[in-house]
């Protein structure tokens, strides 16, 4: 596994670019951890998601704000495995032009969205958060 890295390093956002999908694990209030696909938007310095609110991992986040993301991918034969950790800490986003902005980039990153939405605004019952690394760990990339 490479040393710490920032999500800012090249080959970190080539690799998360071309990942939809990332793992988001939450802390249970009873210490286990929860964790659930996701879609993400990679930039440089944090990684912003979408949910549903007031489901256990929003629930988890505004308990607890750490959390751990894994992208990764594989060959067929699982042999070439390649990947991302980031360790963080998750803040929730408020409606203003930052968030309207960041929700353009995950129509664009995500097209079917509008079709679970039912439209371009984001529904009052999403919530919005973006996790700064405190550790950024990454394997098999070049």
């Amino acid at each position: 596994m490479a040393p710490d890295a920032g999500l800012g390093q090249g080959e970190i956002q080539r690799f998360l670019a071309g990942r939809h999908i990332a793992v988001l694990a939450t802390v249970q209030p009873d210490g286990s951890p929860l964790a659930m696909p996701m879609w993400f938007l990679p930039d440089a310095s944090v990684l912003t998601m979408l949910s549903v609110d007031d489901l256990q991992k929003v629930r988890n986040l505004r308990r607890d704000p750490r959390v751990c993301v894994v992208a990764e991918t594989a060959d067929a034969q699982g042999s070439q495995g390649r990947g991302v950790i980031v360790v963080g800490r998750a803040e929730f986003v408020g409606d203003g032009p930052e968030r309207r902005a960041l929700v353009d980039r995950f129509h664009a990153r995500y097209p079917e969205l509008r079709k679970h939405w039912g439209g371009l605004p984001m529904p009052t019952n999403r919530v919005m958060f973006r996790i700064t690394p405190s550790r950024v760990r990454s394997w098999g990339l070049s």
